[in-house]
């Protein structure tokens, strides 16, 4: 079952005395808090949904005011803390295009069948996505090129990759 919330930022800190937070954004496009009219805030015991109010951008951060939240003191204990949208109000995909929740757990598998591994994580490098697989009891990972990554079924939870030389090999 996919997931139905996804993250698209965290609060790391809170910002003057109005209430106000800064947002640390962990979406492709910052942008899109532009057009948020609400989010979830997981507190570790529940998601608590919030009115977005006003967004404003400073250096790498999103500056967000929730509408009932007017005071410093009610919100700074949500420091920490993630926000996430819904599946409905996620970014469109484009075609050929997936959302990465959707693919945690898919079963690897090289170009000539075998499998290879599981996929546990996903991380975002400046250039690119990499894979983390577990493979074989071991951490492996794969760039998402087109060179390596061979193709993504997402309704069959299946990747296949195309192992580029060097990435299994042992360091000295």
């Amino acid at each position: 079952m996919a997931e139905d919330f996804f993250r698209v930022g965290a609060i790391a800190n809170t910002h003057g005395v109005r209430g106000e937070v800064k947002v640390f954004p962990t979406t492709d496009d910052p942008k899109r808090f532009d057009f948020l009219k609400q989010v979830f805030l997981d507190t570790g015991r529940e998601k608590t949904e919030l009115e977005v109010e006003k967004v404003r951008y400073f250096k790498n951060l999103v500056i967000v005011k929730f509408k009932g939240i007017d005071n410093i003191n009610d919100i700074e204990k949500y420091k920490g803390c993630d926000l996430y949208v819904t599946r409905e109000n996620a970014v469109p995909l484009e075609e050929g295009e997936y959302y990465l929740a959707d693919i945690m757990d898919a079963e690897i598998f090289t170009e000539d069948g075998e499998k290879f591994g599981v996929l546990k994580d996903v991380l975002e490098t400046g250039a690119n996505l990499v894979y983390v697989v577990e493979h074989e009891g071991e951490e492996v990972l794969l760039p998402v090129i087109p060179q390596c990554v061979k193709s993504v079924d997402v309704e069959e939870k299946k990747i296949v990759v195309h192992i580029l030389p060097g990435l299994l090999e042992e360091e000295p």
